[in-house]
């Protein structure tokens, strides 16, 4: 099969594209998502074909438009809400946690909330402290929320498809750092499994475990270590909750090494509570301490220089896990 060629933007709007087109009760709210064609232009000419019905620019009122969306979803519709970047998300708290997350336990089992969420995340590319952290781990810890992070190119065209036919609020975090990547994905490429974290690479001598965009950082990594004979497994999480411990713990017991790369702050974060998840079920599998690479407790900087020494590199992956196979 020949493979086309997009950026990750083009996959998001695809993805966006089909769900329209499969389900009228599917709709995108969002600040300039119609006429401006969205903030990183995503939604690009989609209010011109679906209409404004479908394609519905808001105020800018995160706490507003996220509880319409709320409102909308418990009423039978299936709307996608776009929070421009996670930072704004801040605002929406109330709605998300303490309303979306947990109608379904308050009313009983009665009310299901088939909510979508993407927000922009990470860092964007000298867009600083205001557009640009990786708070997944906060909606990670939240009971009631399924949380999804797109980390390359195939989960971009095809996990909200997958993420419309949840019963519970979804939140889908989209990277702002890869909008301008070209990768190759299958032109038949859809809906994929968001219950299963996905082995992207195999290897048998140390595992690493990452997400969003620490994907193709990892792979880039693996493939240097691969040229000096080490050769990693690497894990892309995609489903931050619920976490699928029976793929990291599968991948711990055969390589019994493993590194954790994230791009949020070391305190509080995924690669801490993957670390739990290993050492209560997994110790005995270990031949290594664990470690873990992640994003410097700063808020992000803006000069580009800063902006990279701030979260993980490639080369930052290649020496971390030379050292740990002892070379």
């Amino acid at each position: 099969m020949k493979m086309e060629k997009m950026t990750y933007r083009e996959a998001l709007k695809q993805g966006i594209r089909e769900a329209l087109l499969n389900d009228e009760r599917v709709f995108l709210m969002g600040e300039d998502v119609g006429h401006y064609g969205g903030a990183f232009a995503v939604s690009k000419g989609l209010l011109q074909e679906f209409g404004a019905d479908r394609i519905m620019d808001v105020p800018l009122s995160e706490s507003g438009f996220v509880g319409a969306g709320v409102g909308a979803a418990l009423a039978g519709m299936k709307p996608i809400v776009e929070v421009m970047t996670v930072n704004f998300s801040l605002l929406a708290m109330d709605q998300i946690i303490n309303n979306a997350a947990t109608l379904l336990h308050m009313s009983g089992g009665q009310l299901n909330v088939p909510l979508v969420i993407r927000m922009g995340c990470g860092i964007g590319r000298q867009l600083a402290a205001q557009h640009s952290h990786s708070w997944e781990p906060y909606f990670a810890s939240v009971p009631g929320l399924i949380v999804l992070s797109v980390g390359t190119h195939e989960d971009a065209r095809g996990m909200l498809l997958s993420a419309l036919k949840s019963p519970d609020p979804v939140i889908l975090f989209e990277y702002t750092f890869m909008l301008n990547m070209d990768k190759e994905v299958a032109p038949d490429a859809g809906a994929v499994d968001i219950t299963k974290a996905k082995v992207r690479r195999d290897g048998k001598d140390i595992t690493l475990i990452t997400y969003g965009n620490g994907v193709y950082k990892s792979l880039e990594a693996a493939e240097e270590l691969s040229s000096q004979g080490i050769e990693v497994e690497v894990i892309d999480l995609r489903v931050l909750r619920p976490l699928d411990e029976e793929t990291l713990l599968a991948s711990v017991a055969k390589t019994h090494r493993a590194l954790v790369v994230e791009d949020a702050w070391r305190s509080g974060g995924m690669a801490a509570e993957v670390f739990s998840r290993i050492i209560e079920k997994g110790f005995f599998e270990l031949d290594a301490p664990l470690q873990r690479l992640c994003g410097q407790e700063v808020p992000i900087p803006y000069p580009r220089h800063l902006e990279e020494a701030s979260v993980p590199q490639p080369q930052d992956i290649v020496d971390t896990i030379r050292k740990m196979i002892g070379l």
